[in-house]
């Protein structure tokens, strides 16, 4: 069968009758005649076609010749021709016994070398009116010349002096590449497609439209082509284009063994049907798993369809499975840092697909090369990289986190069993890569959920952290520098051992009384602005609180106590330093300039109850700890500070009818300050509102309480000034200052321990019902009682320890059950019934606010 399309031409060429021929799409014509067409060449004046070794010419119309004219065979006696090209006014053909003979005389030129294909493995080449193409051995198109009319296909119309690949076709198994005057064709065989750019006149790009296409272009061929026959030859004219097809045999055996001498081999489900069942020798196998893997082009053609980046994922036979490692090792190695065109770069794509269906010792390793060698790529190539990331579909991106967190987690395992033959550094390589695809999900905000990255061995190293202290500390030191890797409370874990290292770093030329924080219960918060206003606390030290006139030394319950105590002084700061919203949650109060200083404390303490590892109860939107880590709020966040303010925004920029808009009469101020100079001048409307809505949550979280905020953060670093709290997200870091909002009181049970008593005994039981049938004011009153705080310690109960302990004194029913905060132990009493047991814990959650038991 024999396509064409462009300019018109005699109706069937002259090969049939008009009558069969067929028309497709977008002008496509097709005709099939009794002997079949060999081979087909135009020019400018000339179609040539060889059929059975005889040559026909079809003269063609053009500017000075109005009419095509009759088909006519050419009289070349004995000889048999297999090949013609047509030029300008003539043509060239080339016979089997391999004398050129020539239709009109020529000039010919001395060759210039272009020494830019050197080394190339140029096929074949195509020369049009002033564009050239080139096809590399490995499937690769390079075209130079005049690119006036897009015919280079370089995503421009500039010239190209030099050859330059086309990267949208790079690792396509292009077959064939053909130029015509001002356009050039190429061909898929893998896909059956045609690809045509360059100038639109007369139809010749097949696309069925008058635009000129500057990038590949796909043709819309009758749908006949696809489905029965394969391309064997396209020619591109001045103003026409010809596609010659075969009809594709039905014998499988021999469709399915593919001409290892001809361009790109593609893996197919016949040819994995062949290696498994062993119908071929192990050589010939090899051979074939050798050209496939080891070639770029090969590799693409085979797991990519067209211009997409989605994978075929045949799978790979244990038989092939060593010969496949070979050659993937051998193309790692041969990878560029610096690679030619954007196209090449799929391969960094389809790598991870071979390596992650490979045994782990191999896989591991392999991943270690493709990790080092993504990491050496130039900067533009990275940005490339990451911009196929964000195209790939959710499930390849997915086993793309997968391949190098199970390698991770894989070191990070050994390491923690005290494995060290393993170099560290590759570990971070891991995590490196993981890193990029972090930040590529969060950018194209691709549906991968966090915990994908997360490591859950890092909680098994952190278990053996001080056995194993010096190693574990370099990888912990690495770690840090990834924090997505790691879950909630693994983070906190790290920051506690490396605020802990920083300490006993940290010179201590203070004695010893400096940072304890002596303080009265009734004067709780002017004690504490007092001693802050001293300078003379050692903010990198730890912490020591006194009650004055209580007896007990702090082992951190004492403290606990005290930043719970202080949150409620803080709060009665509320008309001067913060506002309560209609969500109960505080903000920074705009109007509160006077008071500058209050908000640096208000920092000061915030970082000192953070860095201590303690709690302060203000309820802050999550918007300050998105701040606090150069964030920007967002609508979403002034929805939980002020719900019915956002929902208004919301509802503007939902309404679909612009009087709507119109008639709410709004401006480009808030509360009588300006959004824009002029803004009381300015409309909302419907085409500015989303503007408007942008700059209203800006005014709220930023400009209305710049300065507050400065004051803030500059107090909130002096507090805490270990900086490793930047690790966490800001919810993490929201419940990390503020505690778990989460009170699951059967945990709470599920970790206690027991000291002379155990759970079956009568009293334990008693204690458990008592506990949960309180009122949840009076269990959180059971927790300042136990804890010091209310608070939840991030993970929950599980995190905080609770061992009751039985006093079998002879006075029980006269005793209060005690605490000892600092370690979380609650003494009680052997009380007779469950009514005195309620009744005496009632009481000491109540009334005991003094701590008289260390």
């Amino acid at each position: 069968m024999l396509c064409f399309w462009g300019a018109q031409v005699r109706e069937g060429l002259g090969l049939v009758k008009p009558d069969q021929v067929k028309h497709g799409e977008s002008g496509i014509r097709s005709v099939c005649p009794k002997t079949a067409v060999q081979h087909v060449s135009a020019g400018r004046s000339f179609a040539g076609f060889i059929r059975d070794g005889n040559v026909s010419v079809l003269r063609l119309r053009s500017e000075d010749y109005d009419h095509d004219g009759k088909l006519k065979e050419l009289q070349l006696k004995n000889n048999k021709i297999r090949l013609i090209v047509c030029g300008g006014d003539g043509a060239v053909l080339l016979a089997n016994g391999g004398n050129v003979l020539i239709m009109d005389k020529s000039t010919v030129h001395v060759p210039t070398v272009v020494n830019s294909l050197n080394r190339k493995k140029t096929v074949s080449i195509s020369c049009g009116g002033e564009h050239t193409a080139t096809l590399s051995k490995g499937g690769t198109v390079f075209t130079f010349g005049s690119g006036g009319s897009g015919q280079l296909g370089h995503n421009s119309f500039r010239d190209e002096h030099h050859p330059r690949v086309v990267a949208e076709l790079w690792g396509s198994e292009v077959s064939q590449v053909t130029c015509g005057r001002h356009h050039t064709l190429v061909s898929i065989t893998s896909s059956k497609l045609i690809y045509s750019f360059g100038c639109w006149i007369q139809g010749k790009l097949g696309n069925g439209k008058m635009i000129k296409k500057f990038v590949p272009f796909p043709y819309l061929l009758h749908t006949e082509c696809n489905q029965e026959y394969a391309i064997e030859k396209l020619v591109a004219g001045e103003n026409h284009s010809f596609a010659l097809f075969f009809k594709e045999l039905g014998n499988e055996s021999a469709m399915s063994k593919p001409n290892l001498s001809r361009g790109i081999v593609t893996l197919n489900e016949r040819m994995i049907d062949r290696w498994v069942s062993e119908r071929d020798s192990w050589v010939t196998i090899k051979r074939e798993i050798t050209k496939v893997f080891s070639s770029a082009a090969c590799l693409n053609g085979s797991f990519l369809k067209a211009r997409e980046l989605n994978c075929i994922q045949p799978e790979i036979p244990l038989i092939c499975v060593s010969q496949v490692v070979k050659v993937v090792e051998q193309m790692l190695r041969s990878l560029n840092p610096y690679p030619v065109g954007e196209e090449s770069l799929r391969l960094y794509i389809l790598l991870p697909e071979l390596i992650r269906r490979l045994q782990k010792q191999r896989r591991t390793e392999l991943t270690e090369a493709l990790a080092s060698k993504i990491l050496q790529l130039d900067p533009d190539a990275h940005k490339v990289l990451e911009k196929y990331w964000s195209k790939l579909p959710d499930d390849w991106l997915k086993s793309l986190v997968k391949l190098f967190r199970k390698a991770s987690a894989e070191l990070i395992g050994q390491i923690s069993r005290g494995k060290m033959n393993q170099d560290i550094q590759h570990l971070e390589k891991f995590l490196k890569i993981l890193q990029m695809i972090y930040q590529v999900c969060c950018s194209a905000n691709r549906d991968i959920p966090n915990r994908d990255f997360i490591i859950h061995e890092i909680s098994d190293l952190l278990d053996t952290v001080r056995t194993k202290a010096i190693v574990n500390s370099r990888t912990i030191k690495i770690l840090f520098k990834f924090p997505f890797a790691a879950d909630t409370a693994s983070k906190c874990r790290m920051f506690r051992y490396l605020r802990d290292e920083w300490i006993q770093s940290v010179p201590d030329i203070y004695n010893d009384n400096t940072n304890m924080l002596r303080i009265n219960r009734e004067s709780l918060l002017t004690d504490t602005l007092e001693y802050l206003r001293q300078n003379i606390h050692s903010f990198s030290h730890r912490l020591e609180v006194t009650f004055i006139g209580e007896n007990g030394r702090d082992m951190r319950g004492l403290s606990a106590e005290f930043f719970s105590l202080l949150s409620q002084y803080l709060l009665k700061w509320e008309k001067k330093v913060l506002e309560v919203h209609e969500s109960s949650l505080v903000w920074f109060n705009p109007d509160g300039m006077q008071a500058k200083r209050d908000f640096y404390y208000l920092g000061v303490i915030c970082g000192m109850a953070l860095y201590n590892h303690h709690y302060i109860n203000i309820g802050f939107p999550l918007a300050l700890f998105k701040k606090l880590l150069q964030q920007s709020p967002t609508l979403n966040d002034l929805e939980e500070l002020s719900p019915v303010e956002a929902r208004s925004l919301k509802s503007l920029l939902e309404e679909d009818e612009d009087e709507v808009v119109d008639m709410l009469f709004l401006d480009f101020t808030v509360k009588g300050h300006e959004l824009i100079p002029n803004g009381n001048q300015i409309p909302v409307t419907r085409a500015n509102r989303q503007k408007y809505v942008d700059l209203y949550v800006d005014f709220v979280f930023n400009k209305s309480v710049n300065s507050q905020f400065e004051h803030f953060s500059e107090g909130f670093f002096k507090g805490c000034p270990f900086d490793a709290w930047s690790m966490f997200h800001p919810e993490e870091l929201q419940e990390l200052l503020h505690g778990s909002p989460k009170y699951e009181w059967k945990e709470l049970q599920q970790c206690a321990s027991y000291e002379k008593c155990s759970a079956s005994d009568e009293l334990i039981k008693n204690f458990w019902t008592v506990l949960s049938e309180l009122s949840e004011e009076n269990k959180r009153k059971f927790l300042i009682f136990l804890y010091g705080t209310d608070r939840v310690p991030v993970g929950g109960f599980s995190k905080r320890s609770l061992k009751i302990l039985l006093s079998d004194c002879p006075d029980a029913e006269d005793r209060l059950p005690e605490a000892q905060t600092c370690f979380g132990r609650l003494i009680l009493p052997k009380y007779s019934d469950i009514n005195t047991l309620h009744n005496k814990l009632i009481h000491a959650i109540s009334f005991c606010e003094v701590f008289g038991r260390e």
